[in-house]
């Protein structure tokens, strides 16, 4: 394992940095403060992002992306972290699920995605079906040579900007060992199609101006040829997609945490107290040292975890022990930051308050610390027998 990122990787990471700072930096008090990003505004980051040559970066050179690996994708999704989620999701990097499109579907939905000219959103979540994906009340049944969907989605994030979204379905059941479970099929539904409705969704702690959505489904007919892969094999597409997406939870929460350490760091050694710097007092300068090495060994975690994929070897569990770790490690640094930083980490004037909120979600979606150790501790007792 090479613990140094090459040349081509050091630019990279400046020039994603460098356009997070002029960028997204100057927006986040707004987006803040209204919960809104301007439609222009989210269209001019979207453009600048294609003329740098890094939309879709996370896709393959053969459809258009820039065909980065893992670790370097890792590497972007860092430096994105730094910035508000509400600004950066229109740098664009489309599902990856969508390379499982077939056909038309290449020339409808895939190929607009990582042109810019489409935006796809995820949908999964229902109010009764959370982690347990195979428990999903939204169903589509065949009806000659459509499917008939009907049922509600919410948690759906950016749906209010999408183009058409991925929907999971259930169609049909299954016996398994552990009892009957839903058989689950992806669809591709387009803004617009009748009885599909996009509903505004719950006011969020964190991550303003990044909505989530409500989704309704009402005999909404799909033709067949928008099934996503195969008809009740969802599922399997679904988790291979949830691993990317655990990776990028774990690399943006690292890039959010270096943010507030350097915020911390120079406010220690300069603010003042009974006549010396407080970062001189160890109730403090052990703190910063607790901090930047819960950063660094998430960091190594989750670029691990991208090498192992990069190389052709198992990450399920490193994925997940990277999710769980730096989420977990991103709550920890943002409350310490606060606390250096004493009554004024909690005001509006700094950005603070708004990573600590930030911070809960990340424990939460893409899923919880809780499945994420279920996962870790399965892969360790399986090979046991237990």
């Amino acid at each position: 394992m090479d613990f140094g990122l090459s040349e081509e990787q050091e630019m990279i990471v400046e020039t994603v940095r460098a356009f997070v700072e002029t960028e997204i930096y100057p927006h986040e008090n707004e987006v803040e403060r209204t919960g809104i990003v301007p439609p222009e505004l989210g269209r001019e980051i979207q453009r600048k992002c294609i003329d740098l040559g890094f939309y879709a970066c996370n896709f393959p050179e053969e459809v258009g992306g820039a065909g980065l690996d893992h670790v370097t994708f890792t590497l972007v999704e860092r430096e994105l972290g730094r910035g508000s989620l509400g600004l950066t999701v229109f740098f664009g990097r489309p599902s990856g699920i969508l390379l499982a499109c077939e056909g038309e579907q290449r020339e409808r939905y895939l190929l607009p995605a990582v042109r810019g000219e489409k935006i796809d959103a995820l949908a999964i979540t229902e109010p009764d079906a959370g982690s347990d994906m195979r428990g999903m009340k939204c169903a589509a049944r065949r009806d000659g040579g459509d499917f008939v969907l009907n049922g509600t989605k919410h948690f759906i994030s950016h749906a209010d900007v999408a183009d058409f979204v991925i929907v999971f379905a259930a169609t049909g059941e299954e016996e398994t060992p552990k009892g009957v479970k839903k058989k689950i099929t992806a669809f591709l539904v387009d803004r617009g199609t009748p009885g599909f409705e996009i509903l505004k969704g719950y006011d969020s702690v964190s991550h303003r101006g990044y909505h989530n959505c409500t989704l309704s489904f009402t005999d909404c007919r799909i033709p067949e040829a928008q099934v996503l892969g195969e008809v009740h094999r969802g599922f399997d597409i679904a988790n291979q997609w949830l691993y990317g997406t655990r990776l990028t939870v774990a690399a943006t929460c690292v890039g959010r945490a270096r943010r507030v350490f350097e915020m911390a760091l120079p406010y220690a050694a300069e603010r003042r107290q009974f006549g010396k710097p407080i970062g001189a007092n160890q109730g403090v300068s052990f703190k910063l040292a607790d901090m930047i090495t819960e950063i660094d060994a998430a960091e190594w975690l989750t670029l691990a975890a991208a090498w192992r994929i990069d190389v052709g070897l198992s990450a399920d569990r490193q994925i997940a022990s990277a999710k769980l770790y730096a989420s977990e490690m991103l709550a920890r640094v943002t409350d310490e930051a606060i606390q250096i930083f004493g009554g004024m980490g909690l005001m509006d004037d700094l950005p603070l308050a708004r990573f600590w909120r930030d911070a809960r979600v990340e424990r939460i979606w893409d899923g919880t610390s809780e499945i994420q150790r279920h996962i870790i501790s399965r892969d360790l007792l399986r090979p046991l027998g237990a």
